[in-house]
This record gives structure tokens, C-alpha cells and sequence, in this order.
């Protein structure tokens, strides 16, 4: 275990391997953060970087919820303003109620999950709830549906060339929506391309690390924090390895 994730620092603790053994590693996956580029390339020189796919999907995901969160600030501005219209009337407000039961800005809260889910996995209420919320929001459902697209490109491509047309087309779809997060999400893609699309030679992740960092995050979290570095090590150790 390093601590910290600097770069010159983890090399150096990578470099005690022998070099024999290092050049063994012939895969690494990794996000698009340029330190772990720098770390394996110095590290591991026959390894392949491989991109995880769901860091480049996690992207997609957060700039989905950005222009739900942003719709949803301009439904409390909205609210705030009549009710202060009401206010000086003398009048009584009374929001809108959806055909859900939900307000505006509920509608938006409650609709945080549903678009991480594909469609085909969402309960009767989050289908009604997303019917109402692509309706009033096209914008949403053409975003979700880019985050989907995404999604069905790695889960359904087998080769790189297929990869690389799909991902292609995507891109067009990023441009023609004309959604800024979107399109930083493509510049982003288009300069790790080559390891983005080396996922589709053995499909491989980081899954199973990424959750036992979860798994490590939550339980020092149960005790507010480490003071004792050898005994949280020896406990994590006793418990998982």
C-alpha cells in the first residue's frame, strides 16, 4: 500500500519489483487520469493500458444528472417566484400537481435513479414517472438515451474495428445534440481512444478493485477515520485477505 497517489511516489515503490517480473504485466486497467498513465507506463513497459469502461460510462452518467440538477434549480426558482407572486396578491399557492401525484420539482428529485437504470429495469412507477419527466424535458430523454447508447457499444461489441465505427457514430449523436458536457465527454474520449478501445481485446476491468476500495472507504468510515495506520492495515487483512 502507497500512501497518496503521486506519481514519482508510487514508481518508486513499483521499482523495488524486478524488472523480470514487471515485464510480465502484460494488461493494466485504469481511468483517464494522466499520474496512472505515467505510473504504469515507467512501471510495467509490456503492459497495455486499458481504459475501464466504466469510468468513461461513469462520465456520461454525471453530465446526464448535471442537466437533470440544472433543470431541477430552474423548477425551485420557479416555484420561489410564484410563490412570492402569490404572497403579494394576497393569494394562496397551490402547486401543479403531475398526473403521478408528483410536483415539478419532485418530479425531478425522484428521477435521480430511474436514469441510471435502463429502461428495462425500471418499476412501474419509474416508468410512469419517466414518461411524464421525458415529456416535459425532451432534452433528458435525448441524454439518456446517449448514456444508454454508450452503454449497449460496450456491452455488445466484440472486436475494436466494430468498436471504433460505433463509438464513431456516438460522437455524431454527441455533436448533434449539441450538449456541452456531452461534447467534453467526446474530446475527452477521442484523446484516450487507443485505450479506450484496448477494453475490447480481453474486456477488462477494474471492477473488482473498485470494489474493494468501496469496501475500505465504508469501513473506515465506521470508525470516523484511522489513527492507528498498522492495526487498520492487520484488521483490513484479517477481515479480507
Amino acid at each position: 500500500m502507497v500512501r497518496g497517489t503521486k506519481a514519482e511516489d508510487v514508481i518508486r515503490v513499483l521499482q523495488q519489483i524486478p524488472l523480470k517480473q514487471r515485464r510480465t504485466v502484460r494488461e493494466v486497467t485504469l481511468d483517464m487520469a494522466g499520474n496512472m498513465g505515467l505510473i504504469v507506463r515507467r512501471s510495467f513497459p509490456e503492459a497495455t493500458l486499458v481504459i475501464d469502461r466504466f469510468h468513461v460510462q461513469k462520465l456520461a452518467l454525471e453530465a446526464l444528472q448535471e442537466i437533470r440538477i440544472k433543470h431541477r434549480w430552474e423548477a425551485l426558482d420557479a416555484e420561489n417566484d410564484a410563490i412570492e407572486n402569490a404572497r403579494t396578491k394576497s393569494t394562496k399557492y397551490t402547486p401543479e400537481l403531475l398526473p403521478n401525484e408528483d410536483t415539478l420539482k419532485q418530479l425531478l428529485a425522484r428521477s435521480r435513479y430511474l436514469l441510471y437504470k435502463a429502461s428495462s429495469k425500471w418499476t412501474d412507477n419509474q416508468q410512469k414517472r419517466a414518461a411524464i419527466l421525458f415529456a416535459r424535458y425532451p432534452d433528458l430523454e435525448k441524454a439518456y438515451k446517449l448514456c444508454q447508447n454508450l452503454s449497449w457499444i460496450f456491452n455488445n461489441t466484440k472486436d475494436k474495428t466494430s468498436a471504433l465505427i460505433r463509438l464513431a457514430k456516438w460522437d455524431e449523436k454527441v455533436r448533434q445534440a449539441a450538449f456541452k458536457s456531452f461534447n467534453t465527454i467526446s474530446r475527452t474520449m477521442s484523446i484516450h481512444y487507443q485505450n479506450i478501445l484496448n477494453y475490447f481485446d480481453n474486456r477488462s476491468t477494474n471492477a473488482s478493485a473498485e470494489s474493494f476500495n468501496a469496501k475500505i472507504k465504508a469501513f473506515r468510515a465506521q470508525f470516523r477515520g484511522v489513527r492507528n495506520m498498522e492495526f487498520f492495515l492487520y484488521r483490513l487483512t484479517t477481515i479480507y485477505a
